[in-house]
């Protein structure tokens, strides 16, 4: 029997996502009961997005989590490299491999043809999709393209014969899931800059990296087809899946959870000082079922892991109840796991502490103290007055306005210091058709709770980035339901 080998491959393009750390704790749970390898894989194959300090949080989160993987691109391993751009010419060769046996084949389209495409399938009310008008080129003609220098994408070749199906057994529901080939679409695999694309990197990487199991979410299981279809064309075998249930935001909508509604860094958590071993517990309370108890830890699902124990209805992320458990773990500690826990925390925060101090020392005295301002710094909440928003001379309307599309303009953003944040906001002013004034004002406000508190940018620095665009969104809502 071969020796069981799972990983986790994050993109390294924001603050690391829970949904990072839920996923990786199963594969690393499954590793551990079979005395097996968990890997750490880095997909940055979008270059545009990817950064260095987004990589760097995600070693220094999975690590808080007690998630330490056996091989990885910090530690290195007998499969490497384990970052995807480091493996560009493996995919072009694998990619080419296809196109030799016939699996796949040169697309020369340009994008305004494949938009033109999109635009009367969705005109027609018809699935979006390539129409393979490429595939029908001859390999002579293929080549000559190729040596004339237009352009080119390579995509795989589906078989669209009637009846042709690709199906796969899911561990977690526990039943062959199978798809209409027709409904598959000819995926690029490798895009005209050489990069591949998730579908042939993820297949490749998983093969050499002799990876057994894929745990991964349940957004990624459409896209499985096309992995069998390219472990079938390769002639590989093909590993187990399983695919864990999304995590949902606790509102009636029950939608995906994400950082429009709710903070889902998990640097976020570990700043506003919870525990590492509640986020692990949280995470098992919502996606696993081994007991009927409350408490779970890195150790008791190991041992009891199983993927019966594993539901396949979408968990909601409940606030309310990982703040309890928060609670729960503090209150039932001893004392010295209570002091411990503070002064990891402050540990923790030290340079965040550094920073508050120095925004708020000269400013303390008997009718301001240190809580009054340090406590804008600690709050998940603010709380809002009617006046403070009406002295902005604008309606509620508009200044609701300006706070969403200021929130979705920074969330697209990467900044890396003070004055790239201070820009990004202060550049924003006039599209927000707001004087000056009124427009600074909305920011203050929206995001200190008063229109006269601290320097605005040294704070809102502090505060980060994704903090600000919490607090825009907190204040959109308040304003809403006036």
């Amino acid at each position: 029997m071969s020796e069981t080998r799972v990983r986790i491959a994050p993109s390294p393009t924001g603050d690391p996502h829970v949904g990072t750390g839920y996923i990786a704790l199963f594969n690393y749970c499954l590793a551990k009961k079979d005395g097996g390898k968990f890997i750490l894989r880095i997909e940055d194959t979008d270059q545009s997005r990817c950064s260095k300090e987004s990589e760097n949080m995600i070693f220094d989160s999975l690590r808080w989590l007690g998630l330490e993987w056996d091989e990885g691109p910090d530690i290195g391993g007998e499969y490497g490299p384990y970052r995807q751009s480091e493996r560009l010419d493996i995919y072009k060769k694998y990619a080419n491999e296809l196109v030799e046996k016939g699996h796949a084949y040169q697309c020369f389209c340009s994008k305004e043809r494949l938009d033109q495409i999109r635009k009367v399938q969705t005109s027609a009310n018809r699935p979006t999709g390539y129409d393979g008008q490429c595939r029908r080129l001859s390999s002579e003609e293929a080549k000559s393209k190729i040596d004339n220098g237009e352009a080119h994408v390579i995509r795989m070749k589906i078989d669209r014969t009637d009846g042709a199906q690709t199906s796969f057994y899911d561990e977690i529901r526990k039943k062959d899931i199978c798809y209409q080939n027709k409904e598959i679409d000819d995926q690029v695999i490798l895009k005209g800059d050489g990069f591949p694309t998730y579908h042939l990197a993820s297949v490749v990487d998983d093969y050499l990296m002799k990876i057994t199991h894929v745990i991964r979410g349940e957004e990624w299981m459409t896209s499985t087809p096309k992995h069998i279809l390219l472990y079938q064309y390769f002639g590989w075998d093909i590993p187990k899946f399983a695919h864990l249930s999304l995590l949902r935001n606790a509102d009636k909508n029950k939608s995906k959870i994400s950082k429009r509604k709710n903070p889902v860094s998990l640097t976020w958590f570990r700043a506003c000082g919870y525990m590492p071993h509640v986020m692990i517990n949280f995470f098992a309370l919502m996606g696993y079922h081994a007991q009927d108890e409350e408490k779970f830890t890195i150790d008791t699902i190991t041992k009891s892991f199983d993927f019966n124990n594993f539901g396949t209805s979408s968990p909601a992320f409940d606030f309310i109840k990982l703040n309890n458990l928060n609670g729960l773990y503090l209150r039932e500690g001893s004392q010295e796991e209570f002091i411990s826990y503070i002064c990891q925390k402050d540990k923790d925060q030290a340079d965040y502490l550094k920073s508050i101090l120095a925004i708020i020392q000269e400013r303390v005295d008997q009718d301001h103290p240190f809580q009054y301002w340090v406590e804008t710094f600690f709050k998940r909440a603010l709380v809002y007055s009617k006046e403070e928003f009406d002295a902005i001379k604008r309606e509620p309307a508009e200044i609701s306005k300006v706070l969403k599309d200021l929130a979705k303009y920074l969330e697209k953003l990467q900044v890396t210091n003070e004055q790239e944040l201070k820009e990004a906001i202060m550049g924003f002013q006039e599209k927000s058709g707001f004087s000056s004034k009124q427009y600074m004002m909305t920011v203050r406000v929206s995001t200190l709770e008063k229109k006269y508190s601290l320097p605005l940018f040294e704070s809102l620095w502090v505060i980060g980035k994704d903090g600000v665009t919490q607090r825009l969104k907190q204040a959109k809502d308040f304003l809403n339901q006036k």
